[in-house]
């Protein structure tokens, strides 16, 4: 395993939720982070902003650099890289976290929010790469790891949301391209999703309210899952579309209770996409 101390971990979409968890997991390995992401002041209903998680990992002890980013400007994406690793001395891991979802068919779907999610999603994680990939290979330990599923043609992740379906896929084909691409470089590229639904406030406000809420689990599952992904060298893991709980076990793991969101024993909600 590879020590993340002293290591930059650039991490799209950071302001809370999935990535929020991340940045603190890396941070408390010793890691200096980057959050990027749209979020400069609070949302009325959502907490969090990219100050706010700088402020936590500070608080840890930890160094942190909020930067301002939307992730469908690739002029801005390139100017944000190349201002990270300016500021810490190079980028060793790029977390394509930000995303956007709206599970809803062709029928219905407007087409600006099918572009949405299209450069938030598969987009980003081009442009991203790209641009942070001078930097990653100047890294000894160079990884890219993006939060898109394990690819399966079953019809029904097809059926009522075929647009979603396929920004995620392309996320994840993408970065099996990559993983062959960038191989020569030493520069890992993977993919991670949950087993269960991730208790977030793109659950309670995008998809199914906190009812949803209660049959998922914290994201602080992904991330220790993300951490043990980014510790491991490009010769052990690389072109994979991993499941947090398989990561997990593999690192001897064998009790989540402590991941559920809310107490109790209802039954846990498996995420999209796993057959």
């Amino acid at each position: 395993m590879i020590s993340l101390e002293n290591r930059t971990v650039f991490i799209t979409g950071g302001s809370r939720g999935i990535g929020r968890a991340i940045a603190l997991a890396c941070a408390r390995k010793g890691a200096r982070v980057v959050i990027a992401a749209k979020t400069d002041s609070p949302h009325p209903k959502l907490p969090g902003t990219i100050h706010t998680v700088a402020d936590e990992i500070r608080e840890l002890g930890g160094e942190a650099l909020p930067l301002v980013l939307d992730v469908r400007d690739e002029q801005q994406v390139k100017q944000r890289i190349d201002e990270a690793a300016n500021h810490f001395g190079g980028i060793d891991a790029l977390i394509n976290n930000a995303g956007a979802i709206r599970l809803t068919g062709v029928e219905q779907l407007k087409t600006s929010q099918y572009d949405l999610m299209h450069q938030v999603n598969a987009r980003a994680v081009f442009t991203c790469s790209q641009a942070a990939l001078p930097w990653l290979k100047q890294s000894d330990h160079g990884h890219i790891l993006s939060m898109s599923p394990p690819i399966s043609l079953n019809p029904r992740w097809f059926a009522q949301h075929g647009p979603y379906t396929t920004t995620k896929y392309a996320m994840t084909m993408l970065s099996m391209g990559m993983a062959e691409e960038f191989r020569r470089h030493g520069i890992a590229v993977n993919c991670l999703w949950p087993k269960t639904l991730i208790s977030t406030a793109a659950i309670e406000f995008e998809v199914g309210g906190p009812r949803l809420m209660a049959q998922g689990r914290k994201p602080e599952i992904m991330a220790d899952a993300a951490v043990s992904i980014l510790s491991r060298t490009a010769e052990e893991l690389t072109g994979q579309a991993l499941i947090d709980e398989d990561v997990l076990r593999q690192d001897g793991v064998e009790d989540f209770e402590h991941y559920r969101y809310a107490e109790g024993d209802k039954p846990l909600l498996p995420d999209l996409f796993l057959d």
